[in-house]
């Protein structure tokens, strides 16, 4: 059925708001002169402002679909899945990205990617977490193959792995794939409330996988900031107090676990990380010809029992988090080096002042070979 494309266009220019209706005498201009790139460009203006809402998916249909294979085809995905944001039932709009999938496989890769992994967002919000994962898997062989994607693509992968993951419980998948989502995008362009529950729930991940010892990638990363002066900022301080392995400072703020399911059933183990952070701070903090630690100092440090001390140890070095070697004999643990760790402003200090101390060590040594020679 072939459709008038300019009466179309008139007919929908009746029906925008105000501000918009300039838009459709350029589309008809850009469209009639086939300058496909300036109209792609156009449209993608017009998708991206709130007011087109009501009107995307009908422009979609008839006109996009008129010059489909004349446009870059990852723009004609990024028009699509625009328009199909408005569809209201999930089923529906699954069905729409199918077929938009179907329409751009064979001629780029990179947009058939793109529209998978969307369809694949979709699947997990409908509870289809096998097809989820199974479009998922797919994308990421493609994207394999190819020497360079569109940061979009990379960030809409990473975003629908991390609402997989996060879906799945399964924490420390979820952290890394929500800081390469990050890693994709400005994070000034997610609405402030996205920033706060991004943030969130990446701090929530972190404190609950149990292979996450080291936050400092998300430290240093400006999203926590968000955090501040909200309710859940408790749990910004709460990473630092990790970060430090200040177990005192954890005490302090386990009040709030309550608040957030995920930690509050996960008490024991929070105590047992904090205590393994506060044994690495305990060895962080002493000069390298001093990390010769006693079961006691551990003790001290960690407010672990007699008993637990050798546990503790063998599990920081299980996780890496330490080497060197334990004389179960004498009560010693001799540790040769410790799990980098972003420093706080006061642990910025310490290392100054050992660096003092050990310049002052040389230079003694310095004088006394010069009085010995």
């Amino acid at each position: 059925m072939t459709v008038d494309i300019e009466a179309f266009l008139a007919e929908e220019r009746d029906k925008a708001d105000e501000e918009l209706t300039v838009m459709f005498l350029q589309f008809e201009e850009l469209w009639s002169r086939k300058l496909w790139h300036q109209l792609t460009e156009s449209l993608l203006e017009f998708f991206n402002k709130p007011q087109s809402g009501k009107q995307r998916l009908s422009i979609y249909q008839t006109f996009v679909l008129s010059f489909a294979d004349k446009i870059n085809q990852l723009n004609l995905v990024s028009l699509g899945l625009l328009a199909a944001s408005h569809i209201q039932d999930k089923n529906d709009a699954l069905n729409f990205l199918n077929e938009l999938k179907g329409k751009v496989k064979g001629t780029s890769q990179e947009a058939y990617v793109y529209a998978t992994v969307e369809a694949a967002k979709i699947k997990l919000q409908l509870d289809d977490f096998e097809g989820g994962r199974t479009d998922l898997d797919e994308s990421e062989k493609i994207l394999e193959k190819f020497d360079s994607v569109e940061s979009m693509v990379h960030a809409s992968f990473y975003s629908a792995n991390a609402d997989y993951y996060h879906a799945r419980q399964e924490f420390a998948s979820y952290y890394k794939n929500s800081l390469l989502y990050l890693a994709c995008i400005n994070i000034d362009d997610l609405p402030v409330a996205d920033r706060q529950a991004r943030a969130y729930l990446l701090a929530v991940s972190a404190l609950a996988a149990d292979t996450i010892y080291n936050f400092g990638e998300l430290l240093l990363h400006p999203i926590l900031d968000s955090l501040k002066g909200t309710q859940h900022e408790w749990i910004h301080a709460l990473l630092y107090a990790f970060n430090e392995g200040n177990i005192g400072k954890y005490e302090g703020l386990t009040v709030h676990l309550a608040k957030e399911p995920t930690l509050a059933g996960r008490g024991d183990f929070l105590r047992r990380k904090i205590r393994l952070s506060a044994l690495t701070e305990a060895v962080f903090v002493r000069p390298p010809n001093e990390r010769a630690l006693s079961f006691a100092t551990i003790m001290k440090e960690t407010q672990v029992a007699p008993d637990e001390v050798e546990h503790l140890l063998m599990k920081a070095l299980s996780l890496g988090l330490i080497r060197g070697s334990i004389d179960q004999v004498s009560g010693i643990a001799r540790i040769s080096w410790v799990q980098p760790k972003v420093l706080t402003m006061q642990q910025i200090k310490g290392m100054r002042d050992r660096l003092i101390e050990w310049d002052s060590g040389v230079s003694q040594l310095s004088v006394w070979m010069e009085n010995k020679m």
